[in-house]
This record gives C-alpha cells, structure tokens and sequence, in this order.
C-alpha cells in the first residue's frame, strides 16, 4: 500500500487539495499497478512561520 506524504504551507484552496490527492493517486496507481483503493495519500499543512528556506522562514520571504 504507497502511503504519499506531503508537506504544504497553509493556504491552498480545498479544492486545489482535492485535485492534488486526485493527482498522486492517479500517478501512484499507474506506477506501481496497485489499485487505487489501496493508496493513501497524507497533506501535511504547515504555516508559513514554520518553514524555511535560504534560512529565512517563508513568513517573512517575500
């Protein structure tokens, strides 16, 4: 069973979550020949503050 975790600063739309689960499971189905009731798929939502990048959080990057 693929389990796909994905890490994500808050904000993205529900739907863009939705068609964003749709995707990976699509591809995980395709890839790996498992059926698509086996795939699980995990967003993991972190705020801005709590993610970095270059050392300077993506709250305070323009």
């Amino acid at each position: 069973m693929p389990i796909i975790n994905v890490t994500l600063i808050e904000g993205r739309t529900p739907e863009t979550k939705r068609a964003l689960i749709k995707e990976l499971t699509d591809a995980a189905e395709r890839a790996t020949g498992v059926p698509r009731a086996a795939v699980r798929v995990i967003i993991w939502e972190v705020p801005a503050a709590h993610f970095g990048v270059a050392g300077v959080s993506k709250a305070e990057s323009p």
